[in-house]
């Protein structure tokens, strides 16, 4: 059982929704990101979804566009990355990290660091790592059944994203090999785009769960408590992702951690 499930496993026996904060790697200070993450999980976050920087983000707004803009330009790569989530581990060896990205920065990762024909390089020190769980947004599932199979057999969970224009076909499709959980983008646009319609999400989940047997969590859209807690009545999970970055991207460095975890924790409460 992958981290991932055995938390989402240990929520339902205990009547709660899982709250997945997102934070871009290497924003805002090249070295604060494990800081960060140690923050969000005492205020209760459950899961960590951690953003690997690309320089065309298509499923994200202004907001993640420039914090990726922003650690790139501080030298932040997927190398980077993983050395921050290994830099987690040394303290942290429960809470599930879930590195959400495109297939760009994976596939050059491969090729500098040696794929071959029965493993990948991404994969393989991915794994060592200690990341749980893999959601690359520009993966379609008809072209990654491999992918799926070779993270699978690393411990590591491949999640995929529905939207409010995925049809019953491709719901069942994504059924078949994702695992974790899969991340429902609540509405047609980037990431803190537009305004949630709780009333739509309601609706949708139920054609979800008559295909996909996982937990469901829905991000795009969350910015507040009271959102984040109408959303859980009928979601597994809450991811909120926007907000935070709009949060801490003026802070000074020794500020961060601090408004991350304050914001977390109104957002636990109100979960709980």
């Amino acid at each position: 059982m992958s981290r991932i499930t055995s938390t989402f496993s240990t929520l339902k026996k205990q009547g709660r929704k899982a709250l997945i904060p997102y934070v871009t790697a290497g924003f805002p200070y090249a070295d604060i990101t494990p800081d960060l993450m140690h923050a969000m999980v005492s205020a209760g976050a459950d899961i960590i979804e951690l953003g690997v920087p690309f320089s065309d983000p298509m499923a994200d707004g202004p907001v993640i566009q420039n914090a990726g803009e922003k650690a790139l330009a501080l030298g932040i790569g997927t190398r980077e990355v993983l050395a921050m989530v290994r830099e987690f581990r040394n303290k942290d060896t429960q809470t599930p990290v879930v590195l959400m990205g495109y297939a760009n920065p994976v596939e050059r990762y491969d090729i500098k660091h040696g794929a071959n024909s029965t493993d990948s390089a991404f994969i393989r020190d991915a794994a060592a790592a200690g990341v749980d769980g893999v959601l690359i947004v520009d993966y379609p599932p008809e072209e990654c059944v491999e992918f799926a199979t070779r993270l699978r057999a690393h411990g590591m969970d491949l999640i995929f994203l529905l939207a409010p224009t995925s049809t019953d076909a491709r719901m069942a499709q994504v059924a078949q090999l994702a695992s974790g959980y899969v991340y429902y983008v609540s509405l047609k646009g980037v990431t803190g785009a537009g305004t949630l319609d709780v009333s739509a999400v309601e609706a949708m989940l139920p054609r979800i769960r008559q295909h996909v047997s996982i937990p469901v969590g829905v991000g795009f859209g969350i910015r507040d408590p009271a959102t984040a807690r109408a959303i859980s009545k009928v979601a597994d999970a809450v991811v909120i992702g926007s907000k935070i970055i709009q949060l801490i991207e003026n802070q000074p460095r020794d500020k961060v951690a601090f408004v991350a975890h304050e914001f977390v924790k109104n957002i636990r409460a109100a979960l709980d």
